[in-house]
């Protein structure tokens, strides 16, 4: 068994979607990054990626490829999947955890379990998804930006 850690945080803009989960969330401002800058996904991606030894999203999903610009971070966690496949991985699970201070969260967060149990092809008891603010301290707390961390646990499938 393998453990991983991740980490993200991208600053809140006008004129973006603001994309948690693989889930649009009603907001006046979105995250800024090259793909759809969805910080829970960046997250379980370098999750899964150090998990596995295998480096990180950047190295992985460079921001100056034009192939990723805009690129829904669905279909950027659906291939680290595959890559997990190729070496032999499976999930066993991944706890997430979202930091921000706006806008409240919890109702989206059953759609976002399933977007990202979906897409690793694993079921959503093997998925969590949590939200917290920061009590209006840091760039969190302040409304500047988004972080979020993520823990996973992988094993080599048994033949």
């Amino acid at each position: 068994m393998r453990i991983g850690t991740g980490y993200d945080v991208h600053k809140l803009a006008e004129g973006r979607k603001l994309i948690l989960g693989g889930v649009e969330i009603p907001y006046e401002k979105g995250l800024l990054g090259h793909s759809d800058a969805d910080v829970l996904v960046h997250a379980i991606m370098d999750a899964l990626l150090g998990a596995a030894a295998m480096k990180d999203i950047g190295n992985l999903f460079p921001d100056t490829d034009e192939e990723y610009s805009g690129i829904s971070s669905l279909i950027l966690l659906k291939k680290v999947f595959c890559l997990l496949k190729e070496k032999n991985y499976c999930i066993i699970n991944i706890d997430s955890t979202i930091i921000a201070q706006r806008p409240k969260l919890a109702g989206f967060i059953p759609q976002m379990i399933k977007n990202i149990a979906d897409t690793l092809e694993t079921d959503i008891s093997n998925i969590n998804v949590k939200a917290t603010t920061e009590e209006g301290l840091g760039f969190t707390g302040s409304g500047e930006g988004i972080a979020a961390q993520a823990v996973c646990l992988i094993d080599t499938v048994k033949a």
